[in-house]
C-alpha cells in the first residue's frame, strides 16, 4: 500500500517518510522511532548521539566550499498524534501507518497520517543522507514528545548544539514563515463521585460523531464544534427538562486535538421516553444548522441499550453539567496588534465520567503569560465549586517574534524570488518548540516553515503532494543561501 508513496517526487523525501511511517511513534512511546533515527545516523557514519531525554542529534560537515558558513540546526519532532475514527481498528504502538494517494494528497486509512511532523523529519533525513545536496555544516535535531508536553525540547541542554540558525520544519502552510508562537499549559480536573441505584426503566446511549476536529491551536479560530461542549449542552437540556440520570460520559482523546466524538449513557422515566427522543432529534437539527459550514458531517444519534443499574449521584450530576457548561472553550481573546491571530484560547479536550471517577482535560494557550494565568483562573473558577482536584502541568513558554532577524529577510526575499509572490510572515497560536529551545540558546536565530498539511491532529490529516515538492525546492535553496 505504501509502495505508491515511494514513487512520488521528491523521491528521497517520500521514501524516508514511508520508512518513518512504518515505525510506531505515538507521543511518550517513542522507543522504536528513537532507535530507528539513531540507527539511521550511525549507518551514515555520522556523529550521532541520544541525549538524556531521548532527543537524537546527528551532525554532518558542510559540503565542499561551504565549510566557513554558519552551522544550521534542522529540527523536527519524531512523535505523532495518535487519533483514529471510532470504527477503525488500529494499534498505534504496534502498527505502521497505512497510507494511500488521493488526488494531490497523501492520506491515512482511518487514522492520523503523521505528516505532522513526519514530513519535516523525512526532509532532514534526506539531507543528512544525500551526497549531492549543497549545505553548510548541519545538525539534525530530532526531538521527542512535542505533541503531549514538549518534554524533548524542555530536556535539551545548552551547549549541545553549535548552530547559530535553527530551521524548524513544523509549519503547515507553504506560504508562511512562522516567527513566534503561543505558550501553553495542561489543566486537569479530577475526582470521585458516588453512584446511586437507578429506578428508571429506559436506558439510552447518545453518540455525537462526524465533527471536523483539528489542531486545538492552529484551528481553534475556525469555529468548529467541540464534541464535549455539544454533549454537555445536550445532557444539560435533557436533565433540566426530562430528569434524565446520567451513567457515563466519554468524549475526546488528546489535549491538542479538538474533540470529534462524544458518547453518553443515561436513563429516563417512561413518561419522558418519547419526549427525550423528540428533543434529541430537535437538537440534532439545531446543531447541524449551527455548524453546517464548519462540521457538515456532524450527527447526533440515540439508541436504546440494556438496562443501566447505577447512575451518577444527582447532586454531582447537577454540578458537573454546570461546571463544564461554564468552562471557557475556544477563543478567549484575539491579538489586537495582529489581525486574525488568536492570543488566548482553551480546548476542553477530554471528558471521562465513569465508574465513580471523573476527569476533564484542557489545553490552555496564550502568547501572554499574564493572560494565560487569567484564563486558567477562569477555568479554575468553573470547576472548584464542584470539588475535586485541579492540577496544572506541562507548561511551556511562548516564542517571542524577532522580525528583524537576518534569516527572516533572507528567506522572505528568497521566497519572492522563487515563487514570484510575497511570503506571509506570521506568529501562530499553536505551540512550537522554538521558544523552549531558545531559553538555552538565546542568540540562535529561529524560523519555522513547511508544506501544506491539512487536518492535522485528526484522521482527516493529509499532506499535499505538490506542496511538498514546492517546500523541498525552497528548503534546498535556503540551505545553499545560508551565509
Amino acid at each position: 500500500m505504501n509502495d505508491s508513496i515511494r514513487g512520488l517526487e521528491p523521491k528521497e523525501l517520500w521514501n524516508y517518510f514511508a520508512d518513518l511511517n512504518a515505525v510506531p511513534r505515538p507521543s511518550k512511546k517513542e522507543e522504536k522511532v528513537i532507535e530507528f533515527i539513531k540507527s539511521f545516523g550511525l549507518s551514515l557514519n555520522l556523529p550521532t548521539q541520544v541525549d538524556e531525554v531521548g532527543n537524537i542529534i546527528i551532525k554532518k560537515p558542510a559540503t565542499t566550499g561551504m565549510e566557513n558558513r554558519q552551522t544550521v540546526v534542522l529540527q523536527s519532532h519524531i512523535d505523532m498524534v495518535h487519533q483514529k475514527n471510532a470504527d477503525t481498528e488500529f494499534d498505534f504502538e504496534k502498527q505502521g501507518i497505512e497510507m494511500y494517494i488521493d488526488g494531490d494528497c497523501v492520506k491515512a486509512r482511518g487514522t492520523t497520517l503523521g505528516a505532522d511532523n513526519g514530513i519535516g523529519v523525512a526532509a532532514i533525513m534526506a539531507v543528512l543522507a544525500s551526497t549531492e545536496i549543497e549545505h553548510p555544516p548541519i545538525e539534525g535535531l530530532f526531538t521527542i514528545d512535542e505533541e503531549t508536553g514538549m518534554t524533548g525540547a524542555k530536556g535539551l541542554k545548552g551547549g549541545v548544539l553549535d548552530g547559530t540558525i535553527l530551521l524548524n520544519l513544523d509549519t503547515e502552510d507553504d506560504d508562511e514563515l512562522t516567527i513566534g508562537c503561543a505558550g501553553g499549559i495542561d489543566v486537569t480536573w479530577t475526582g470521585k463521585y458516588r453512584l446511586e441505584n437507578d429506578v428508571n426503566n429506559n436506558s439510552f446511549r447518545i453518540s455525537i460523531k462526524g465533527l471536523t476536529g483539528g489542531h486545538s491551536g492552529a484551528d481553534i479560530h475556525l469555529g468548529r464544534a467541540n464534541a464535549n461542549k455539544l454533549m454537555n449542552r445536550l445532557l444539560w437540556i435533557l436533565a433540566n427538562e426530562y430528569n434524565i440520570n446520567i451513567a457515563t460520559i466519554e468524549g475526546g482523546s488528546l489535549r491538542n486535538a479538538i474533540p470529534r466524538e462524544s458518547f453518553a449513557e443515561f436513563t429516563v422515566a417512561d413518561k419522558y421516553k418519547n419526549e427525550v427522543i423528540n428533543a434529541l432529534n430537535e437538537f440534532n437539527t439545531t446543531v447541524k444548522t449551527e455548524y453546517n459550514f464548519t462540521d457538515p458531517n456532524l450527527t447526533v444519534q440515540i439508541e436504546e441499550i440494556d438496562t443501566i443499574s447505577q447512575v451518577i449521584e444527582s447532586d454531582f450530576q447537577y454540578k458537573l453539567l454546570r461546571s463544564i457548561y461554564a468552562c471557557p472553550n475556544g477563543i478567549y481573546r484575539m491579538t489586537p496588534e495582529i489581525p486574525g491571530l488568536v492570543q488566548s484560547s482553551n480546548n476542553i479536550a477530554k471528558v471521562e465520567v465513569k465508574n465513580g471517577h471523573y476527569s476533564v482535560k484542557c489545553l490552555t494557550r496564550s502568547s501572554l503569560d499574564s493572560e494565560k494565568k487569567d484564563l486558567t483562573n477562569a477555568i479554575k473558577s468553573a470547576f472548584e465549586l464542584t470539588g475535586g482536584s485541579l492540577s496544572f502541568s506541562g507548561e511551556y513558554p511562548g516564542w517571542e517574534p524577532k522580525p528583524d532577524a537576518p534569516i527572516i529577510k533572507l528567506m522572505s526575499d528568497l521566497y519572492k524570488e522563487l515563487f514570484d509572490e510575497p511570503v506571509n510572515v506570521y506568529a501562530v497560536h499553536a505551540g512550537l518548540e522554538c521558544g523552549i529551545i531558545g531559553r538555552n540558546y538565546p542568540k540562535m536565530q529561529m524560523i519555522s516553515f513547511g508544506p501544506n498539511i491539512y487536518g492535522a491532529h485528526s484522521p482527516d490529516e493529509r499532506a499535499q503532494i505538490s506542496s511538498v515538492k514546492k517546500f523541498w525546492k525552497y528548503f534546498l535553496e535556503v540551505l545553499k543561501r545560508i551565509p
